[in-house]
């Protein structure tokens, strides 16, 4: 099962990946290496990633339940609302709203994005969250996050909805005190989407990897 020192290895820079997309919605865990009182909780999915060491994880039902994907030539996140709601004018010429929810709209895209994320299946250790192929000339995605094939592979195998984690700054999320200001570095949002739009292309054909553009939109439950 994955752990908080596993996310964390999994990130090449101070915050993550800024998308993960998971079959559950993992859970609250406390990080050990926190310094607040009390020691402040990530979310981690449940199960293994997408090409992780199963190391002595024998239960089949715990594989591929996330991915990490790629920042690489990554578009910006691209978020637009819904606003669900019936609106009806009243006999004094009023207009009133019965607000029901605001649904979120999430488009993004790649350019060149290699097509394969490692030369062959990664091994995340699955303690650190480190490939032993990394450094060796063997990874083509520059944090080790998702290619091409393996989003094109999760949009083949998802009709339906999943969970997305999302890691950019929205303190709010979590209150308005001094701690809700220190989740910067960590997934801070998860949302029940599914898709609802996916397309892609090959640009350029290399030798161990080809270049793609992928561009596809997430609608919330």
């Amino acid at each position: 099962m994955s752990t908080v020192p596993y996310i964390s290895g999994r990130k090449k820079y101070e915050r993550p990946q800024a998308m993960l997309w998971s079959e559950n919605s993992g859970t609250l865990v406390e990080d050990p290496n926190s310094t607040t009182v009390p020691k402040q909780k990530v979310y981690v999915p449940n199960g293994l990633e997408i090409g992780q060491d199963p190391g002595e994880e024998v239960n089949p039902t715990n594989y591929d339940q996330f991915l990490i994907l790629s920042d690489d030539n990554r578009s910006p996140l691209s978020f637009s609302t819904t606003r669900i709601e019936v609106k009806q004018r009243m006999i004094n010429g009023r207009m009133r709203s019965y607000h029901i929810a605001d649904k979120l709209t999430l488009s993004v895209s790649w350019e060149k994005l290699p097509s394969r994320s490692y030369f062959t299946v990664p091994d995340f250790n699955a303690t650190t969250g480190k490939s032993p192929n990394a450094g060796l000339n063997m990874e083509y995605t520059t944090d080790g996050g998702a290619g091409g094939v393996e989003i094109l592979d999760w949009y083949e195998k998802h009709q339906g909805p999943f969970w997305v984690y999302l890691a950019y700054d929205k303190y709010s999320n979590f209150g308005k005190d001094q701690e809700a200001y220190g989740h910067i570095k960590l997934y801070n949002q998860l949302i029940q989407m599914y898709f609802t739009n996916f397309s892609y292309s090959v640009e350029k054909r290399s030798d161990n990897f080809d270049f793609w553009n992928i561009q596809l939109t997430l609608e919330e439950v």
